[in-house]
């Protein structure tokens, strides 16, 4: 970048918190728009040991054994599957020791969904995979176009502090009482926002609310059980069920009836253990763990840009007439959330005409904001697991799973224990594509217990659901000390919410 100016590096954290947004300051001016990924911030920089290269060299001559291995035609047309198997294994390996091979999943995601497809068009033929190819890409294409829609409408929000809302509800200091007020704030917003980005607020919340860190860290891990609990419920609410929603898997208002009760108890039980537990009277540190009054009182009087709580009724309206406008028009949903984005951009553009003042406050600017690497990790998550179906990988491991695991509940619950390891995308997405919906019908028992285990069995573990992850970012919590301290609490609540749901559903009978 050009300047005078000496040129400094400031990061900030970012919504997604394996990366960071930058400005590059020169002159006093800073680039708004400049973003690198973590390996480029000068915390991992100052910090980067060299023996990540053995790793990631042993890594790439995996990766590039594989590849060279896909040269030729006859070995895969004999062995397909276990080609494609071992690409996507080690492709997901790389996802999961990103942090210690220092590779973006999301490349990773991409590199091993082309692999995939190019096995497959090599095993079968180009025209044949071409074909799946675009059927994959068409159901892809919807959930990508839904989650931007969903991004971008909240960036917008945020950006005219319509969440400064959410902050005048809590008033209270006491840390018991704040922790079923934090739970159930986040179980409200995450069930209308995603849970990524009701983790983004409420733990930016808890930064200006709570002073103490072990008591600010486990508060935050109470807004991961509850962001997930919260978003296990509504097809909104998590990227899981937005998944089983869009493909036909689950209903809007079958699914509110029946999964409410099983989320609200998954994570009342946690809460009720943490007071006892964490919270006690006698457990409880009463060294200033939240603001005092003064501070407060600067918090609350910070003012809402121009508009703020039109953007904002506005912007959670859109979200939430989503499943409505599915319901009157039959179309697919993903139009229903690019009609509110379109909405809330006219709306934006009028209040600010001829504004340059708060030029930073139209959609294009809230658009440089929204997470693509994200977006792009998803498609390639998706688009892998679509080649394993169309290779009828995942077919036959369904046909295992049937034979060997006798009840449905059984296989629900395994792949909410699995969401706590592995990310819950991929398992839901390899679920629809094992289990046909003419076997499972929408709002079958499989398909609504998939909703809630793969949404609050991500809880278990820190980097089991988005919401973990970026707790782990923002706070700096350690896998092992949510292991140690939160993760009881939460495989409690799971096991409640599973059992409340069973209850509920064998006692009235369920066709």
């Amino acid at each position: 970048m050009e300047g005078t100016g000496q040129m400094t590096f400031c990061p900030v954290r970012s919504p997604r918190p394996n990366w960071f947004h930058c400005k590059f300051q020169t002159s006093g001016a800073c680039d708004l728009l400049c973003s690198v990924d973590k390996m480029s911030s000068p915390d991992y920089v100052a910090n980067y040991r060299l023996k990540t290269n053995l790793l990631k060299t042993i890594a790439l001559g995996t990766f590039a054994a594989a590849g060279a291995a896909t040269i030729g035609d006859s070995w895969v047309f004999k062995h397909q599957t276990l080609a494609m198997s071992l690409a996507f294994f080690l492709g997901y390996a790389g996802i999961i020791f990103e942090e210690l091979l220092a590779f973006n999943k999301s490349g990773v995601a991409l590199l091993m969904a082309v692999t995939l497809w190019t096995i497959h068009s090599r095993a079968a033929s180009p025209d044949i995979a071409v074909q799946h190819l675009s059927n994959s890409f068409k159901e892809v294409g919807e959930i990508l176009f839904f989650l931007l829609g969903a991004m971008a409408i909240v960036e917008i929000v945020k950006e005219y502090q319509g969440f400064k809302l959410v902050t005048n509800l809590i008033s209270t200091r006491n840390p018991r009482r704040l922790l079923w007020v934090v739970g159930g704030i986040t179980f409200v917003v995450s069930s209308v926002l995603d849970n990524l980005a009701s983790t983004i607020v409420m733990v930016s919340l808890l930064q200006k609310l709570v002073l103490d860190t072990e008591q600010r860290k486990f508060l935050g891990a109470v807004v991961v059980i509850a962001a997930n609990a919260g978003g296990a419920w509504t097809p909104i609410g998590d990227v899981t069920t937005t998944m089983l929603w869009i493909n036909g898997r689950i209903s809007t208002f079958r699914t509110m009836q029946d999964l409410f009760l099983p989320s609200v108890i998954s994570l009342a039980v946690p809460l009720a253990l943490m007071s006892i537990f964490r919270f006690s009277d006698k457990g409880t540190k009463e060294r200033e763990p939240l603001l005092t009054s003064k501070q407060m009182t600067l918090l609350t009087s910070e003012e809402m840009a121009p508009q703020g709580h039109l953007v904002f009724g506005i912007g959670i309206g859109t979200l939430l007439f989503v499943p409505i406008f599915k319901s009157l028009t039959g179309l697919p949903p993903y139009l229903g959330m690019l009609f509110g984005l379109g909405v809330l951009w006219i709306l934006t553009d009028a209040i600010h005409f001829d504004d340059l003042e708060h030029q930073n406050l139209k959609v294009p600017r809230a658009l440089s904001r929204v997470d693509i690497q994200g977006v792009l990790f998803f498609l390639g998550i998706l688009l892998s697991v679509g080649s394993l179906k169309s290779a009828g990988i995942l077919q036959e491991l369904a046909a295992y799973l049937d034979a060997h695991i006798p009840r449905i509940e059984l296989t629900a619950a395994a792949i909410g224990l699995a969401t706590a390891l592995l990310d819950s995308v991929p398992l839901v997405a390899a679920a629809m594509e094992m289990y046909s919906i003419s076997t499972f019908p929408t709002d079958s028992q499989l398909w609504q217990l998939v909703a809630y285990c793969a949404g609050t069995g991500g809880s278990l573990l820190i980097m089991g659901s988005a919401a973990g992850v970026t707790f782990m970012g923002i706070e700096r919590a350690s896998f092992l000390w949510y292991f140690k301290k939160v993760s009881a609490f939460a495989l409690a609540g799971y096991a409640a919410g599973l059992a409340t749901y069973l209850a509920v559903i064998y006692t009235r009978g369920f066709q």
